[in-house]
């Protein structure tokens, strides 16, 4: 999910200025002024409906067109929101290109049929923990799970073994959680595959209970830091990111990382495809193989999203802490079911 909620809006890249972009933080998109749409859509150019942070693939985008010349035109807003728009668009869609934050988003629309193999060159620049075993779109970057909690209220020992111990009744209203977002549904979908149905039903029914709903993950962690509640299930970057800002929202707040190949340990990979009905292929697979190769992923490295690295052997950010020592759970990613969780979440009153 994102720092706020974006409208779907295009906007057309020419040139870096589009590095200006500012973190994703709510209100409508920002725009570069270098080029029109109309401009954009002609020569040498692609659409991506984009559902990643703006800022890092604005930053994609200006290194990629200084690289190639190829133009891009965004489409952003959500996951939910963009796998939406490209089921109802079908064949007829005017995108080239796809970017998710979660897996699921992208399997939706893998398994509705409406997308293009990887070129083999792209998907061998990404090991294959971070991509499907489809091999009909890629990984592009990753985010591990955590449990932020508030180090006042909370010790070390007083923190669960697992994820599936916040059912216990004993953390009744003391976890936060946005669970009506795009993220938290990852990891559920990820204890889906994991655990079963009835052990994820009965974990849902007991969230239903125990956690606190919030609109957004930045608020999650807002209300832990206040002492709204004692923890937080979300993904690790919101703290990276507030932490290099104004740190308002997690002066108060300690990440623990599950590891043990628990589901409190999944590590979601954001995936980047091609639409089969593209007319531009070749351009297309160009932006992949850029974004998940060497220049596109030290990008992402140095850059303000604190998101993980996952293609070409470059390192992440060294204030993360490293992929391989978080142990995650191994699961295809082409395996989570976004449909059956929002339907398991919907019978747990949690949608």
């Amino acid at each position: 999910m994102k720092f706020g909620f974006k409208t779907a809006t295009t906007i057309a890249v020419a040139s870096a200025s589009l590095l200006a972009l500012s973190a994703c933080s709510g209100g409508s998109a920002s725009t570069s002024g270098s080029a029109s749409g109309a401009t954009a859509a002609g020569g040498d150019s692609i659409v991506v409906y984009n559902a990643q942070h703006e800022n890092l693939t604005g930053a994609w985008v200006a290194a990629f067109t200084k690289a190639t010349g190829i133009k891009v035109t965004l489409r952003n807003g959500d996951d939910l929101e963009m796998s939406n728009q490209l089921s109802e668009e079908g064949k007829n869609s005017p995108a080239d290109v796809f970017l998710t934050e979660n897996s699921p988003a992208m399997v939706r629309i893998a398994n509705a049929g409406l997308l293009a193999p990887v070129d083999k060159a792209t998907l061998d620049q990404v090991p294959s923990q971070y991509r499907p075993s489809t091999g009909n779109w890629t990984g592009i970057a990753a985010r591990s799970t955590v449990l932020a909690y508030n180090k006042n209220k909370l010790s070390a020992d007083q923190l669960p073994k697992s994820l599936m111990d916040l059912a216990d009744p004993a953390w009744k209203g003391r976890i936060g959680a946005s669970t009506g977002g795009a993220d938290f549904q990852a990891i559920v979908s990820a204890m889906l595959e994991l655990k079963g149905q009835d052990a994820t039903e009965k974990w849902l029914e007991a969230a239903k209970t125990n956690f606190k709903s919030y609109k957004d993950d930045t608020p999650v962690l807002a209300g832990v830091n206040a002492g709204e509640v004692d923890a937080g299930v979300l993904y690790h970057y919101y703290s990276f990111v507030d932490q290099a800002q104004t740190g308002e929202n997690s002066k108060n707040v300690s990440l623990y990382y599950f590891k043990n190949q628990d589901p409190g340990a999944f590590v979601s990979v954001s995936g980047g495809a091609v639409l089969a009905s593209s007319k531009k292929q070749a351009e297309a697979q160009e932006f992949l193989k850029f974004i998940t190769g060497k220049e596109g992923q030290q990008v992402l490295q140095t850059g303000d999203s604190f998101e993980y690295t996952v293609g070409s052997d470059v390192p992440a950010n060294p204030k993360l802490v490293p992929l391989k020592d978080l142990q995650a759970p191994s699961i295809d990613p082409a395996k989570l079911n976004s449909d059956k969780v929002t339907e398991l979440m919907t019978q747990a009153g949690l949608l």
